[in-house]
């Protein structure tokens, strides 16, 4: 009998430490599953080659993949192109948020890739236009980096590809790049982008600090004669100034200022800022947008920028065009809850439930 009960004891044992031992190991396969990763692919530009501004020609692009990817899948890749003074290089040093993101939007919304960009330039950043100003920054975007990543993690052929996505400067160039390549991008995510110009960028360049910034001052600037202004608002003006209203191609790295030698502000050269904004294409062009792209806009309740408003007017234009289009207004400023507002606006784009913001 003695016998018969250390053999039940030791086979109860037993049974408990198998037990013990696969909750263990489902514990630790599910902590292992949910761990997206990055990766980091460097390569040399050759669209940035020889760039007016002298700005380096090799960059860092970050890719956050979540736990799910196996080699060959073909999931759809979204192309985040940070705002003004942003860059890859930050996302890379705090990449523990945007790999929860990451991982979160795959177990919530469905298994994408991150990608996020390097758009500066020697003025904090270019607006992700090709520019003789500057350099050609979209096509560094939709050609090579675009081909450098899919190189290695394949597109989805079907459905939703590919979205481009920003914000704030970084929406302003998800706003255009979605428009000149509507083919390339089934989505567009635009988070306070800078559009309307007369209510968004002309305060600015109202501010004592660029407006008496003089010609002849602004010229030894970009001869690189004095140094890199340290007025913020000044190099966001000389890096808006060299993506809207280059002096052209026999003038490279040179731009038209706002304000002539008197220091009178140039309408004509206004006019060029304008012919840029966002709300003036889609106002312009009834085919902005392809029919079956999918535009979701939004601009935060206290914006302090008035990019909220840009925003909802852009949405007023393309409600009534065949277009998917929304626009929402989360609550806070400018840069609050831009990683709940872009897992938002993927939800949108994907149809699924949408989460609040609070």
């Amino acid at each position: 009998m003695r016998r018969n009960r250390i053999g039940r004891k030791f086979s109860v044992g037993c049974r408990l430490a198998l037990l013990l031992a696969l909750l263990l190991a489902c514990f630790a396969a599910k902590v292992f599953a949910g761990a997206a990763r990055l990766d980091v692919i460097e390569f040399s530009s050759r669209a940035l080659k020889n760039n007016p501004l002298h700005d380096p020609a090799v960059r860092s692009v970050a890719i956050f993949v979540p736990a799910q990817y196996r080699n060959g899948a073909r999931w759809p890749v979204v192309y985040y192109l940070p705002g003004y003074g942003n860059y890859s290089g930050n996302f890379i040093r705090n990449s523990n948020a945007w790999l929860k993101l990451t991982q979160e939007m795959a177990d919530e919304i469905t298994p994408m890739l991150l990608v996020v960009v390097d758009g500066r330039t020697r003025w904090g950043g270019g607006q992700y236009l090709n520019s003789t100003g500057q350099g050609n920054y979209a096509d560094y975007v939709c050609k090579e980096i675009v081909s450098q990543v899919e190189g290695r993690y394949p597109a989805a052929t079907q459905g939703v590809r590919r979205i481009v996505a920003g914000h704030s400067s970084g929406g302003f160039g998800a706003l255009r790049l979605g428009m000149a390549n509507q083919k390339l991008f089934d989505g567009v995510i635009a988070l306070s982008p800078d559009s309307d110009f007369e209510v968004s960028h002309l305060p600015l360049v109202k501010l004592p600090g660029v407006a008496n910034c003089s010609l002849a001052q602004v010229n030894l600037i970009a001869e690189e004669k004095v140094p890199i202004p340290k007025n913020h608002d000044l190099n966001y003006a000389l890096s808006l100034s060299a993506a809207y209203a280059p002096r052209g191609r026999f003038h490279p790295g040179r731009i038209d200022w706002l304000y002539d030698s008197d220091g009178g502000f140039r309408a004509k050269v206004w006019e060029r800022w304008l012919d840029n904004d966002p709300l003036t294409l889609v106002r312009k062009n009834p085919r902005a947008f392809r029919d079956s792209q999918a535009i979701y806009l939004d601009g935060a309740a206290h914006d302090e920028f008035s990019a909220n408003i840009g925003a909802e007017k852009i949405f007023e234009v393309l409600r009534v065009r065949p277009a998917r289009c929304t626009f929402y207004e989360p609550p806070g400023k400018h840069s609050d809850h831009v990683e709940e507002r872009l897992e938002r606006g993927l939800a949108w784009i994907f149809e699924r439930p949408l989460p609040d913001i609070n």
